[in-house]
């Protein structure tokens, strides 16, 4: 559920790329939005490793991740948090004295991230179609079915949308419009 949400938002951020002068303030929008719902991955991740690791019967029946998202999974973490981590540094510093070594960070951590986005993504289209039609096995659907992961989903979006609305206006600190509609 919060994947397909990231999955969305991270396809819209990363079309803002296509003309950044245009686009900047919406860059800049969409990029502290994400931090809410990626910081709910992250910890929702952490929590299915610790359970499964810990022994929790539902955990256990669901069975570890596939190897390749054993192996991205860590990969993915650390390089989504530095994509959005050197973003909030430019947002907060603007484009003075020091900004070009967080441009540079931010790019070179992004192409990182994008390469890692792809092996990772390839590793659920074996399993897309059952995702999408609402086939999942027992104990999956028994962990998804909580209402629980609805509220902290929205509460996780709201927090984004929260940071999004106080920061945009930083975007003008790079010559965006500071507007949201180009």
């Amino acid at each position: 559920m919060t994947g397909a949400v990231l999955l969305v938002l991270f396809v819209a951020e990363c079309l803002t790329l296509l003309n950044m002068g245009q686009f900047l303030t919406l860059h800049f929008f969409l990029g502290m939005l994400l931090v809410g719902p990626v910081s709910l991955k992250i910890g929702s991740t952490l929590w299915r490793f610790t359970r499964y690791y810990t022994g929790s019967a539902a955990y256990v029946r669901r069975g570890p991740p596939a190897p390749l998202q054993r192996v991205t999974g860590p990969l993915v973490i650390l390089t989504t948090a530095a994509v959005l981590g050197t973003g909030i540094m430019l947002a907060v510093e603007g484009s003075g004295p020091g900004s070009f070594s967080w441009i540079q960070w931010h790019h070179k951590s992004f192409l990182l991230w994008a390469a890692v986005m792809v092996i990772h993504l390839a590793s659920y289209v074996p399993r897309l179609p059952r995702m999408l039609s609402g086939r999942v096995d027992d104990a999956r659907h028994v962990l998804a079915a909580r209402p629980t992961r609805w509220v902290l989903l929205g509460g996780s979006l709201a927090a984004g949308l929260g940071l999004a609305l106080a920061t945009y206006h930083l975007s003008g600190n790079w010559g965006g419009s500071g507007s949201l509609i180009p």
